[in-house]
């Protein structure tokens, strides 16, 4: 799994490298993309994801004596104050929000589909759907291996405090998987990538943009209340997830955008010793007026 990490931490590093160090020819376009090696990213990224996803379903399920000692009233009290409130949900509309939030997901992450409508943006869309899939991955990739996410937490889920639910729907292992929201991830980062884009191609819009990224932020909040209304996660798992979905969302298309800096180059090296990125900085040049007397 390390030499699976590896593989794809250098693959990443070096579509940064390409991105900045990018020829004069693809400077005509907002964003440059490596279709080699965007593909490769997803590909090897889905691949890892698909392996540590198992991994992560199949943890130990909960066993009966934890299920009393969770909902014995000094647990309770360890929880903070900003997620105990959680505790004092009702449970009556749970499949409700369960469905919401899984068919709300599926709808944000085809939000930004919608910025083919306009022509200047529409014409890249291969470029883009690469980029905005590779961005998934990243994200997806951060949530199984990072951590923050559940590969190394334990975290348990809301419904599990909940004795009103059945011991067969609360010993389930993903219950061990509250923190942190990957829903909420992959909601932020759709929408904050299509801000991002969305304002990558109108640079003149002035104040407007914030208002944009205001805009960007209602649906994974939205898909957060209703995560949190269905006992799947604690408000700072979903705030932890709205977070970092969000950073992904600008940096991905920020890391592939041409900056049109020519006394700036990034590239790869390898040696006997190993192989890593390196970075060439040029001074501007400067006419001096010499005068002679």
């Amino acid at each position: 799994m390390r030499k699976i990490l590896c593989f794809l931490a250098t693959l990443f590093l070096y579509s940064i490298a390409y991105c900045i160090s990018a020829d004069s020819a693809s400077k005509a376009k907002i964003y440059h993309v490596n279709r080699l090696v965007e593909g490769s990213i997803i590909v090897g990224g889905g691949i890892a994801d698909y392996f540590e996803n198992n991994n992560i379903d199949n943890k130990t399920g909960i066993y009966d004596d934890e299920l009393i000692f969770l909902n014995t009233k000094a647990q309770r009290d360890l929880i903070n104050p900003f997620d105990r409130w959680v505790l004092n949900l009702t449970t009556t509309n749970r499949s409700i929000y369960q469905q919401m939030g899984g068919y709300g997901m599926g709808a944000i992450i085809l939000l930004p589909f919608l910025l083919t409508i306009n022509k200047e943006i529409r014409k890249d869309w291969l470029d883009l759907l690469l980029m905005y899939t590779e961005g998934h991955t990243v994200v997806f990739t951060y949530y199984n291996f990072s951590f923050f996410g559940p590969t190394f937490q334990n975290r348990f889920r809301p419904l599990v405090y909940y004795s009103d639910i059945s011991a067969h729907v609360r010993e389930s292992a993903i219950n061990r998987n509250s923190f942190y929201s990957g829903h909420v991830a992959s909601s932020a980062y759709s929408t904050f990538f299509m801000a991002k884009v969305y304002c990558d191609y109108h640079p003149n819009i002035g104040a407007t943009k914030y208002l944009i990224y205001a805009a960007a932020l209602v649906p994974p909040l939205l898909e957060g209340y209703v995560r949190v209304k269905a006992l799947e996660h604690f408000p700072s798992d979903v705030a932890v997830g709205l977070g970092l979905g969000a950073i992904l969302g600008i940096l991905i298309p920020e890391l592939h955008k041409n900056h049109f800096n020519k006394n700036l180059s990034l590239s790869m090296f390898s040696s006997s010793d190993g192989m890593g990125l390196s970075m060439l900085w040029k001074l501007p040049d400067h006419n001096f007026l010499v005068s002679k007397r």
